[in-house]
């Protein structure tokens, strides 16, 4: 009984919980059903309105005849119809171009907005239509035909809604509603400004202007510049707006080139604002310009920096009043860029064609600008700019009343010192000469406004230098075009400080201090520059014309860095340098060594003039016996300071005790190990060669035995210590040098040896040339004198001078042929049409009898040499030929 009424009463539960189920998916399935319908529904409504979009399109499509029936509520009306249902992202195919290309302002459509009903509604919908003008711009690629059209429409709508000035209706009576309308502008400006209006005049301008050509026509670079510029005016330029306007439009790049080529009207709008000193004054401050900078990154900031520049040079009354500001501001654009410049390739850098290899992201879409902004960036150390900023400087005079017409010229030989004795003491004594510049007695005071403007600027020429790593020599050739800029900045140099010269600069080593480090960088401009300098000018130009510099003055200038850098060693300041301490050695050493090659290779000191007096060598010797470092680097940057008599005693203690330290030295203990050779007198070179070149480093060095026989195999009479050995040494290096043998040549003139061109005809002949080195290895090493006159030219290739980039082979032209290089410098200067002279661009050599002609170019054609590709006497071209 009991287990018939829990079986019933089971069932129920089933029933009652099925019923339930059952109910539960009914439900369901009318929720489905109503949410279906739903979109169905929505989908229909959706259809129907894109057939009144279609309508709207015929209502703007309508011919001239019917344009009278357009009332503007009509077109009110509709287009809040068209942007009920628009969506930009779904609806490409439905933009709103007929909108904006019918004559809304020829209806009276901006009527609206007086009508207190409808005005709030107008604003919204001006402002909706607006926006997506805006949003269609960021898409469009004005190099497209069909897309520039559609950048001019949609420009055209921009400037007619966000300005009043062509609105029909404010015109005679309606003057008076002008205030109000111009209200409603600034509302609507400062809506798209809120939305990202620069964001999309920045996009669009750099689709149109960062390449080599811009595709921008005109009146739509016009249309665009005048919209950026609206919203910063009407906000009498806030410094909100003059942030986002340098961020977004003044980062393009050469922008304000395009503006001076198509549009230089808009140059006038920005002169008559006055825009460059408010963007320099608000740059000035160091946390808007840090602001700036973060934002746009070091690519940008380059663009930025070109724009600002270009904008100088088109200023001058501004850039001579804001000097001060403007140079601070470059400084701290450049410094920001220069932290992610990095000296060498890695994973975390890329590649940047002005800055080199760059650790931050680099916008390779800017890479076809690339050419006009390095253009902008030249007005920077232009002639224009230079003589601006360097003003202080370059209005000084160097030349004394009457003084210079009352010294007698001096003759200037290759071989002759000339007649300057004690003209060191004389310079930095007060005594007079010819150019103040040979008179650094000081006076100025360091920290007086025009030593730090002056400071300024040479911390401006140096951290461009630093930073703009692939247009160095650009920048320098710049800087050196006028020759008495440097003149004139030495001179300079020598009035700072108390006593002024070198004791001031030796002070600022020692001192950590922001003053100090302004007036280093000042020394290492003039030093960097100068260096370039004296590397682009042949010895014509140097010794007789004397550009720039004076012979006088380059002794002077050369006796101030001798002891400058002799001061850094010898005080330790180098063997800890690091930064800006040994860029400083490095560039101030620098200029020193070019100053002795010439010397080397052509006489301007006196004698005695590079050795310090008060260097004793015992106590360098010293020195080097503790392995002092100041010693050893001193030897490794400026050996020629010390006495070649000393450096020679110097060299043979130091192969004596590498002797004794390889056992190469006969004790009563032991004795070293002897190398034996047997030579043919008749074949010296073919036994010597096939003996000695198998020999390890450590055998050259020892004792070699030379025994000499004759053509029968007989032994000459004779016990060889060392007189033999260096009877041998002498005959075989007399051999090898022997024009006849062709391993090397003569120059024409002073007959200086050097590697012969056609010495592959002997088949082992880099063994021969390696088997001559160590032959003269060996005579150095044994202190053997043997009469080997190289050519210079080859000298500075054994001593790999022309791996630096200051190296020049022209100046080591004339120690190969000297009638070459004096016809090739005569073109240089040849006044006249140079193609008279009938030359080409090639040259012809005698190669075992033939006469073989060498193209200069590629591509095998003789080109003429004409006025236009010869070498001019400007600083430009001396770079080129240098080159």
């Amino acid at each position: 009984m009991f287990s018939a009424s829990q079986s019933s009463r089971a069932q129920f539960l089933d029933k009652a919980r099925q019923a339930r189920e059952e109910r539960r998916e009914l439900k369901e399935r009318e929720r489905a059903a109503v949410q279906l319908q739903a979109l169905v529904r929505r989908f229909l409504c959706r259809c129907r309105l894109q057939r009144d979009i279609r309508w709207v399109e015929d209502f703007f499509g309508t011919n001239e005849c019917g344009s009278s029936k357009r009332s503007a509520l009509s077109v009110f009306k509709i287009a809040r119809k068209l942007l009920f249902v628009f969506n930009p992202k779904e609806d490409k195919e439905h933009k709103p171009q007929s909108l904006c290309a019918s004559p809304l302002p020829q209806v009276w459509y901006v009527s609206l907005a007086l009508s207190k009903d409808l005005t709030l509604l107008w604003i919204k919908q001006i402002k909706d239509i607006l926006w997506f003008c805006c949003e269609f711009l960021k898409q469009l690629k004005p190099d497209i035909l069909q897309d520039s059209r559609l950048v001019n429409l949609h420009l055209t709508m921009l400037v007619t809604f966000t300005d009043t000035s062509t609105w029909k209706i404010l015109r005679g009576k309606g003057e008076t509603l002008r205030p109000a309308m111009n209200h409603i502008c600034a509302n609507i400006m400062g809506h798209l400004n809120q939305k990202g209006f620069y964001s999309v005049l920045q996009i669009l301008l750099t689709n149109g202007l960062a390449r080599s050509r811009p595709s921008l026509s005109k009146g739509s670079l016009t249309a665009i510049f005048s919209l950026a510029l609206r919203p910063v005016v009407a906000a009498q330029f806030s410094d909100n707006l003059l942030r986002s306007f340098l961020i977004h439009v003044m980062s393009v790049p050469a922008i304000m080139t395009h503006l001076a080529t198509l549009t230089p009207e808009r140059l006038a709008v920005i002169e008559s604002h006055d825009l460059f000193r408010k963007f320099i004054l608000f740059l000035s401050r160091e946390a808007q310009c840090r602001d700036v900078c973060v934002c746009l990154e070091g690519s940008h900031t380059l663009c930025l920096l070109g724009n600002l520049v270009f904008l100088g040079s088109l200023n001058d009354q501004v850039l001579e009043e804001e000097t001060a500001h403007f140079v601070g501001v470059l400084i701290r654009m450049l410094s920001y860029c220069q932290k992610y410049v990095s000296q060498k390739k890695s994973n975390l850098t890329h590649w940047h064609p002005v800055l080199g290899w760059f650790s931050q992201t680099v916008d390779y879409g800017l890479n076809e600008s690339m050419p006009l902004l390095t253009k902008q960036l030249q007005h920077l150390w232009g002639v224009h700019m230079i003589r601006i900023l360097f003003s202080d400087v370059l209005s000084k005079k160097l030349l004394e009343n009457q003084e210079i017409a009352q010294l007698p010229a001096q003759p200037v030989s290759p071989q002759n010192s000339l007649p300057m004795k004690n003209l060191f003491k004389r310079a930095f004594q007060k005594s007079a000469s010819v150019r103040n510049i040979l008179k650094p007695v000081g006076g100025k005071r360091v920290d007086s406004a025009e030593v730090q403007k002056v400071c300024s600027i040479c911390v401006l020429y140096q951290t461009t230098l630093t930073t703009l790593t692939q247009i160095r020599l650009q920048i320098l050739t710049g800087l050196t075009y006028l020759d008495d800029l440097l003149p004139k900045l030495w001179a300079f140099i020598c009035e700072l400080g108390p006593q002024g010269g070198l004791k001031l600069f030796l002070e600022c080593l020692n001192n950590d201090t922001e003053e100090s480090k302004r007036l280093l960088a000042m020394l290492m401009l003039f030093c960097d520059c100068s260096r370039h300098l004296i590397t682009i000018l042949d010895d014509i130009e140097v010794y007789e014309e004397q550009i720039s510099f004076k012979l006088e003055e380059l002794v002077t200038i050369s006796s101030f860095l001798n002891s400058f850098v002799f001061k850094m060693i010898w005080d330790g300041i180098v063997e800890n340098a690091r930064g800006e301490t040994l860029e400083l050695f490095h560039s101030v050493h620098g200029w020193l060594m070019v100053l002795y090659e010439r010397d080397c290779r052509r006489r301007f000191a006196p004698d005695d003039h590079w050795l310090r007096k008060d260097l004793k060598p015992s106590v360098l010797f010293q020195e080097l016996d503790k392995d002092k470092k100041r010693a050893q680097l001193l030897l490794q940057y400026i050996p020629h300071v010390i006495p070649h008599k000393n450096r020679v005693l110097l060299f043979r203690n130091m192969v004596t005790k590498e002797k004794e330290k390889l056992g190469l030295v006969e004790t009563s203990s032991a004795s070293p190990h002897v190398t034996h050779i047997t030579i043919r007198r008749s074949r010296m070179l073919e036994d010597g060669y096939e003996q000695l070149r198998q020999l390890s480093q450590n055998a050259m060095k020892g004792v070699i035995r030379v025994k000499f026989v004759n053509d029968l195999g007989v032994d000459e009479a004779g016990i060889d210590q060392d007189g033999v050995f260096k009877e041998f040494l002498e005959e075989i290096i007399k051999k090898v040098f022997d024009p006849a043998l062709n391993l090397f040549k003569t120059t024409s003139g002073d007959e200086r040896l050097y590697p012969s061109p056609t010495s592959y005809i002997h088949e082992n002949y880099l063994q021969l040339f390696e088997f001559v080195g160590k032959m003269l290895g060996k005579a150095v090493y044994e202190g053997i004198v043997v009469d080997v006159p190289f050519a210079s030219f080859f000298l500075s290739q054994l001593l790999g001078h022309h791996h630096s980039v200051f190296y020049s082979s022209v100046d080591e032209l004339p120690s190969l042929d000297s009638e070459f290089y004096k016809n090739l410098t005569s073109i240089k200067r040849y006044d006249g049409d140079i193609s008279d002279l009938g030359l080409t661009l090639s040259y012809d050599e005698d190669v075992m009898g033939q006469l073989v002609c060498h193209e200069l170019v590629p591509g095998g054609k003789t080109i003429p040499v004409t006025n236009e590709n010869k070498c001019s006497k400007t600083p430009w071209s001396r770079q080129i030929s240098s080159e």
